[in-house]
């Protein structure tokens, strides 16, 4: 069959969820976000529609009025680029209208783990480890910031100072001691 009547991702391409860059949320789930994460989405949204895509456009414009498009590099970059920007701005649009900003210095109540507090739980080797639950979309697991619906956190969600906890891990069963617990 012809390449002309399949649908192939080329090399770049990215599909409708934006690069991969956070996964999907659990059906039937809110997007929660902080407020820090919230102004992150809004800032690289900014950033890709008023700046990069406009420019991109220019060139690919000057690109396409010199002549043969099927050799020009910068046409055909641009053109694969142009895509990958709209599909992430695409993805960062929905996530940002899905987004329910929470503020964790609102938490009334810092005796009990919810979104946004700052966790410093004992591991079952007595390592003492911190981490944030934060929103899908601005976990960075290697700075210490969790996604709420990971298993570390759905673990330790609505846990007290003391409290123990089981985590399911691949290994087996693993015990957490929460032993603080911060609204930031």
């Amino acid at each position: 069959m012809s390449k002309a009547f399949t649908k192939e991702a080329e090399d770049g391409d990215l599909d409708d969820e934006g690069d991969g860059a956070a996964p999907p949320l659990p059906a039937g789930t809110k997007n929660y976000i902080t407020p820090a994460g919230y102004a992150g989405l809004r800032a690289e949204f900014d950033e890709l529609f008023r700046n990069e895509r406009p420019k991109l456009v220019e060139t690919i414009a000057w690109a396409a009025s010199n002549g043969d498009r099927s050799e020009n590099g910068d046409y055909i970059y641009g053109k694969r680029r142009l895509r990958q920007i709209d599909s992430r701005i695409r993805f960062l649009s929905r996530r940002i209208e899905a987004a329910e900003v929470v503020d964790p210095a609102r938490q009334s109540s810092d005796e009990q783990i919810f979104f946004g507090a700052t966790v410093t739980y004992a591991n079952s080797h007595g390592e003492e480890v911190t981490v944030q639950i934060v929103g899908v979309d601005e976990a960075q697991p290697s700075e210490g910031s969790i996604s709420w619906v990971s298993p570390i956190a759905r673990a330790l969600l609505k846990a007290r100072e003391g409290d123990r906890v089981t985590l399911m891990t691949p290994a087996g069963r693993e015990e957490l001691e929460v032993l603080e617990i911060r609204y930031q």
